[in-house]
């Protein structure tokens, strides 16, 4: 008789926890999974997918336009919010019942229940209110956005998770934040005609990115018309009497709007997991503090995902998955390699990157040559359109390797996840020279810049 109901018991029906429960009960394993709201996780319910689908309609505005440069002659349009809200409705729901159903041909149990640990070995079903054991336990239970309980007035403001069941659209909305989720959902809010501001407290948006890229954004953000506050935040909110939203900031202004966004940071969803109770050690924000192999505290404890806070994407947390079952399961203990992971900003024009920023490999490497392109893409010229590509490659000057590279513009994310093998191969710039241009393209800049911009000697640029 087995010692333990489950060979594994993973918390958490996200993608990584998903991926690792279905994963191994192909492998023959006894497994099952809870999920307290609904399968798919932050990604597929109210992150990625629909995030992706609100960009998708907010680009039509734009694609209107731009059609009569291309002799199209566009009708009066409009725009149905509660038609968008069905169809991705509809959508989500499709893919949670594959997410779910897919642990469940595979041989797993599927529970819809919250999850809370007992001891190391026993979690609590809350549904069912049973008590179940388990060899090996895998928390995937991922974040969620940062509460800032802190802020008065806070209770009036909407999350990144409620834009995609407002009631109504806004005609007006202010997003604080600064990061990708804030910049996506202002870049979303305007395409859709809602009149967007975006106040930050830094000095320039989307702090860990390259600094042209930033700044490139940023100026294309503004002459679309989205107003840009930096070097402020909220400091209160309140409702006027006509329901509009009134936030006061640091700096005095006074900013109104129908909708107030905060998109300020996530959090790790390990709230009241009874994680104290299994052994299980958190840090600093609530983070499931892990090893190299995605183990815990607790010998018999995995975490996977944002709740480790290591790399909030959702591709890191499947390859955390795939590195949990080699390790457990398959007897290969294998490390997730989270070393130059291509990542795209889904803001209008995109951004795709991988690797080091400049000033990340100035600072690692001291001597660098920098590869720098900004033009007008050929889908821009008839249009009229002033929207401009930016695209950078940063050179390890020793031994020629591309170490980073950075791209601004229409289709950024496409080009970048094939520009991370690239450098994850290690290839060094006379690979991306010798290699023959498809034309035309955007892309074609990429093997096309001969010469350095300029270089990094020192750390200082000097030419």
């Amino acid at each position: 008789m087995a010692r333990y109901d489950y060979d594994l018991f993973v918390i958490g029906g996200g993608s990584g926890g998903v991926r690792a429960a279905r994963v191994s009960a192909g492998l023959g394993k006894r497994v099952a999974i809870a999920e307290e709201y609904r399968y798919g996780g932050t990604c597929v319910i109210r992150g990625c997918v629909p995030k992706k689908l609100f960009v998708y309609a907010s680009q039509f505005s734009e694609a209107f336009e731009d059609a009569a440069g291309y002799g199209w002659t566009v009708g009066d349009t409009s725009f149905d919010w509660h038609t968008l809200i069905a169809n991705k409705d509809r959508e989500i729901a499709r893919l949670e019942n594959i997410y779910r159903t897919g642990v469940e041909k595979a041989g797993g149990i599927t529970f819809r229940s919250r999850a809370e640990l007992v001891d190391a070995h026993t979690v609590r079903i809350l549904a069912e209110n049973r008590l179940v054991t388990a060899e090996t336990i895998l928390i995937a239970t991922g974040g969620r956005p940062a509460p800032h309980k802190a802020l008065p007035g806070r209770e009036l403001t909407i999350t990144s998770d409620d834009a995609f069941h407002l009631k109504q659209l806004p005609k007006s909305i202010v997003v604080a934040g600064g990061g990708y989720i804030a910049v996506e959902f202002a870049n979303i809010f305007h395409g859709l005609g809602v009149e967007t501001k975006l106040i930050y407290r830094g000095a320039e948006i989307l702090s860990r990115f390259d600094v042209d890229l930033r700044r490139g954004l940023h100026e294309a953000m503004e002459r679309k018309g989205i107003e840009i506050i930096c070097h402020d935040v909220f400091e209160k909110v309140e409702k006027s009497q006509d329901g509009r939203l009134r936030a006061h900031t640091a700096k005095g202004r006074e900013l109104v709007a129908d909708q107030m966004m905060l998109a300020l940071g996530r959090t790790p969803n390990t709230d009241n997991l009874g994680l104290a109770a299994a052994g299980v050690k958190t840090g600093p924000v609530g983070e499931i503090l892990v090893d190299a192999f995605s183990r815990t505290s607790a010998e018999n404890i995995y975490a996977i995902g944002d709740v480790t806070n290591r790399l909030q994407l959702t591709p890191v947390a499947i390859h955390e998955a795939m590195c949990f079952i080699e390790t457990v399961f398959k007897d290969n203990p294998t490390e997730p390699d989270l070393d130059d992971v291509a990542t795209a900003v889904f803001s209008q024009p995109e951004i795709g990157t991988v690797g080091l920023s400049e000033e990340a490999a100035a600072k690692k490497f001291g001597d660098l040559d920098i590869y720098r392109a900004a033009f007008r893409p050929m889908r821009n010229i008839l249009p009229g359109r002033e929207e401009r590509t930016i695209m950078k490659l940063v050179v390890e000057a020793s031994t020629n390797r591309v170490v980073g590279a950075h791209i601004l513009g229409i289709d950024a994310g496409e080009m970048a996840q094939l520009l991370g093998i690239a450098i994850k191969g290690r290839l060094t710039k006379d690979v991306f020279d010798r290699t023959m241009a498809v034309h035309p393209t955007a892309a074609e800049e990429l093997v096309t810049m001969y010469q350095p911009t300029y270089r990094i000697r020192g750390g200082e640029r000097v030419a």
